[in-house]
């Protein structure tokens, strides 16, 4: 977290840093890194501020943040950058549900606004699979908390990582917690980062694409994916390799 804020300031954002306690040696290092600029290091305690039950709105959430990221540009920075210890706002089922669609819409204002973030979560506390659910959610992850990824890009979502029975348990979750825009009909999956998914997977994907009334655009650099989709009679799919 020290240094993923140490590098937004480099970069002449604004820093908040969200923990489940103070963590005053910290902001003070990050505030010498900054050389006391008035504003740039912000400290948030989450037990201070939200309750051991508390269900996150994720729309508003998301407002919140770009708000605060209008609010650092306007005082001269050139964005927002936060690293939150989440592990208490995720605990049950519930509130997992809900924070992992605000991870997407995150990611999705991520991608082009200056804003960035990292979450970290507790296995200790939450448990492989809760985790799980949530990293699979990023774009980037700590090696071994998923087997694949599904996140916003530009003009869509990305899928990465490998799809087999490790994460095929994964994939509906991840689905449901993700927007997806059909355009003439069609929901394109940036699948380059693929490098395996297996036929249960792959029906998986392509029965949630039909379920939002479209058909699937699977664009890979994995040729396997051709073979399987003619195999599985997938007419509701088009590979497009690249």
């Amino acid at each position: 977290m020290a240094r993923f804020l140490a590098e937004g300031l480099v970069l002449g954002q604004q820093v908040c840093v969200v923990t489940t306690e103070k963590s005053p040696e910290l902001i003070e290092r990050l505030e010498l890194f900054a050389g006391r600029r008035a504003g740039a290091v912000q400290s948030i305690s989450v037990r201070e501020r939200y309750s051991a039950d508390y269900l996150i709105d994720p729309r508003e959430q998301v407002n919140a943040y770009a708000e605060a990221t209008e609010r650092a540009r306007a005082a001269g920075f050139t964005g927002l950058r936060v690293a939150a210890e989440a592990t208490e706002l995720v605990r049950t089922a519930e509130q997992r549900d809900a924070f992992a669609y605000y991870e997407h819409l995150a990611d999705r204002y991520m991608v082009d606004h200056p804003f960035s973030a990292m979450c970290a979560y507790d296995r200790r506390v939450l448990g492989g699979r809760a985790v799980a659910e949530l990293a699979c959610l990023h774009p980037q992850a700590r090696p071994g908390a998923t087997s694949f990824h599904l996140y916003a890009v530009p003009g869509g979502v990305a899928l990465r990582g490998e799809l087999d029975l490790a994460g095929r348990s994964l994939l509906p979750y991840a689905l449901d917690h993700v927007e997806m825009e059909a355009i003439d009909g069609e929901i394109v999956v940036d699948a380059r980062g693929v490098r395996f998914i297996d036929h249960r997977s792959m029906l998986a994907l392509a029965a949630h694409i039909r379920g939002r009334g479209a058909s699937l655009v699977f664009r890979t650099s994995w040729p396997g994916a051709v073979r399987l989709v003619e195999l599985l009679d997938l007419e509701s799919v088009r590979v497009d390799l690249e």
